[in-house]
């Protein structure tokens, strides 16, 4: 496939399709995209399926899973046309679901994949909702139909049973999370040629349209098993031709698809010419890209991998950085061929492009040539709450772990780096133990830096229980400045609207329509819709003082105060949520000199810790909700080991000989989760996080932990 071809194709923008792969975790994502690749041409047939081509990490290699995504584009020929997909492989391990969500900002339309064995699992549930949110389009394939037939010895009847099963608990979810005007139109339909199902590890796949077409029925694929013929099965429907296919047909070209999704994801102005051109995704326009990946390169540095939404990048181009506020110079443009770079001479709108020379660079920054509204950040479905703190082993490598974390943080936004550059030690927080082990794993191996961490610490949210019972006055030091601030708990609907994604965070502008319908919507009334200022973390502000002349010259200051007591607060300086601030009334002193920084910032800190306090100020755990399987026989060994571990079973069921079990359990209490249960289960129970939420701390506990949290930060009793 010549480099060439791809460069030509890049710039025809009806024929480009931008596509990612997302299952949960063994699905088979894997082999199925080296299969794709094998069809285009890109690897051998006989190592498709074993090279894992898209798992260029050793610890990918050896752990047999994919933790990062990765890209790569080929040709595809179609009904006498040539066609460029640019395709991400995406991880399906929940720690390393940032990936999936950062994935699904750069395409336009996903493959949900799902075992035809196990059916939907949580972490296909996670990917679909994640996919809706950013409003990429999805397909369906239904992958290790071989199993269905040499293990589990189903029938064609059965088969199409099964298949059903999936395909309505699939279209369930659609209409449950993908937003309106989509429920219907975006569901997974047999006929439409919208399902195919197959066998990645054998090479072939089937849709209705494809079965039609070449008379093929599923009596036929049962007797080629049972013939041990699934070769001539995997030259007759090759996966590659039936999936991309499907992909042509039914995916949108990035023209159609920046239409919708721009107005989603950009709350920029529509009728500027920026606006225009993102919409039109215009390769004459105005430049703009968003990097939704950042992988160091040994010879290029920093490579930030992302989507082009319009105009034209080359070398040498000057862009800026929206969130960084500054300007680089673009020292090379690439698109990916999985570990390959190949660089180009330019690259068009459209397309899912490598830009290096983009100095500190971080995924969901935006970058254009003029400063634009920055594209809606990129909303992670799960926050880290599992906490350790790493330091180098030597202390003359302190400046190189301070470098590396920063690398680190760039490379996995879902993880978050705290760095002590003072005391040496530093804080990494992920999603849970896996990820940080993993990442703890690359410092050592990848970056060649020997490090020690603590054992894992749980992160911790502050919020609280009713109305503060009236405004606490915030003074100055200099007491020539006064804020009274009351709080009070953020009504369920609004919170969860944020965490969706359905309410955009960020500091409000006085007319944002966006911040305004959202919150109509939600059953705001006019005059609480003006007030609001920021959304922060799952936090509104509001401004309900009157007539104060001086308050424009002081909302930023006051706003940053705010978000510094959001990510610490009273209790045990633990991050704030679900909680409505509001500036009640204020007094400024005439001079300016008097209100500065230093005046301002410690006087509205006060008047929010002041406040919470009044309101019931209380700890809320992180809990998470696992799916456990195992065979029946163990059950009651699963429900004793939940229970000792302060768990709550919310459902069981059964089918055949395998138990499900839904459990929710305290973060704190599943350090060591995966080997407790392989010891209940001799091995061969699994479990997977469906979902996660934060209750309160019980009442007995509530102080010890505070205590312990205080104590292991240094802090003082009234600090």
């Amino acid at each position: 496939m010549a480099d060439a071809d791809i460069a030509k194709l890049m710039k025809e923008q009806d024929k480009i399709r931008n596509i990612a792969i997302a299952a949960h975790i063994d699905h088979g994502k894997t082999t199925f995209s080296d299969n794709l690749l094998a069809g285009a041409g890109m690897l051998s047939e006989e190592t498709a399926g074993k090279q894992r081509a898209l798992d260029f990490h050793d610890d990918e290699a050896s752990r047999g899973i994919t933790i990062d995504s990765a890209s790569v584009s080929m040709i595809h020929g179609f009904e006498g046309d040539k066609y460029l997909i640019n395709l991400i492989d995406t991880p399906g391990h929940v720690d390393f679901g940032g990936d999936v969500t950062r994935a699904m900002r750069a395409v336009d339309g996903c493959i949900i994949l799902a075992c035809g064995v196990e059916g939907v699992m949580p972490q296909t549930e996670t990917v679909v909702r994640q996919a809706l949110k950013e409003l990429v389009k999805p397909v369906l394939f239904i992958n290790k139909v071989d199993r269905l037939i040499k293990e589990v010895k189903l029938t064609p009847e059965a088969m199409q049973e099964k298949f059903i099963k999936i395909i309505n608990h699939v279209n369930k979810l659609i209409e449950q999370i993908a937003p309106k005007g989509y429920k219907e139109k975006w569901k997974v339909k047999v006929d439409e040629g919208t399902v195919a199902f197959g066998s990645a590890f054998h090479n072939w796949a089937l849709s209705f349209p494809y079965m039609k077409e070449h008379g093929i029925t599923f009596k036929d694929i049962i007797d080629a098993y049972e013939d041990d013929n699934h070769k001539e099965l995997a030259k007759k429907a090759p996966i590659h031709e039936v999936i991309l296919n499907m992909t042509i047909r039914h995916h949108p070209n990035p023209l159609d698809a920046q239409k919708y999704r721009i107005p989603k994801i950009w709350h920029g102005d529509k009728e500027s010419q920026v606006g225009k051109d993102l919409i039109d995704c215009n390769p004459d326009g105005a430049p703009v890209f968003v990097p939704t990946k950042i992988v160091v390169d040994k010879h290029a540095g920093e490579v930030a991998a992302g989507r082009l939404f319009s105009g034209k990048l080359k070398q040498g181009d000057e862009v800026y950085m929206n969130l960084a506020k500054r300007k680089v110079r673009v020292q090379q443009v690439s698109i990916y061929k999985g570990a390959q770079r190949v660089i180009m001479d330019d690259v068009s709108a459209g397309n899912i492009v490598g830009v290096a020379g983009l100095k500190d660079v971080f995924a969901g920054e935006t970058v254009s040539k003029e400063p634009i509204e920055p594209f809606e950040a990129i909303k992670h479905l799960f926050d880290p709450v599992v906490t350790k703190s790493i330091e180098a082993t030597k202390a003359a490598d302190l400046p190189k772990l301070v470098e590396v974390l920063k690398q680190v943080g760039k490379e996995d936004p879902s993880i978050q780096v705290e760095i002590n550059e003072k005391t040496g030690e530093s804080l990494i927080s992920g999603m849970g133990e896996l990820h940080l082990e993993i990442i703890e794993n690359r410092i050592k191996s990848d970056k060649g830096l020997d490090v020690k961490t603590s054992p894992p610490i749980i992160v911790y949210r502050e919020t609280v229980g009713k109305q503060s019972s009236n405004s606490f006055e915030g003074r100055s030091p200099n007491k020539h400045n006064s804020f009274f601030i009351s709080v009070q708990p953020l009504e369920d609907n609004v919170y969860e609207a944020i965490q969706n994604g359905n309410v955009p965070e960020g500091r409000v502008k006085k007319k944002s329509q966006d911040v305004a319908d959202a919150f109509s919507d939600l059953g705001w009334d006019g005059d609480a819709i003006r007030n609001i200022r920021h959304i922060y973390n799952g936090n509104v502000f509001l401004d309900e003082t009157r007539g104060e002349v001086h308050i424009g010259e002081v909302i930023d200051m006051i706003l940053d105060a705010f978000e510094m007591v959001m990510n610490q607060g009273p209790l045990a300086r633990e991050p704030c949520t679900k909680m409505k601030v509001s500036l009640v009334d204020i007094k400024l002193h005439e001079d300016a000199i008097h209100r500065g920084p230093a005046q301002v910032y410690p006087a509205v800190k006060e008047g929010i810790t002041g406040a919470m306090n009044l309101a019931n100020a209380n700890l809320l755990e992180p809990l998470q909700i696992h799916l456990i399987e195992m065979p029946d026989t163990f059950l009651g060994e699963v429900t004793k080991l939940v229970k000792s571990k302060r768990g709550q079973m919310i459902n069981v069921s059964q089918e055949g000989r395998v138990a499900q079990m839904e459990a929710k359990i305290p973060v704190a209490e599943m350090i060591g989760w995966s080997n407790d249960l392989r010891s209940a289960t001799e091995g061969r129970g699994t479990s997977s996080l469906k979902d996660q939420l934060f209750e309160p701390v019980p009442r007995s506990m509530k102080d010890e932990i505070i205590r312990n949290i205080r104590d292991r930060k240094g802090l003082a009793e009234n600090q």
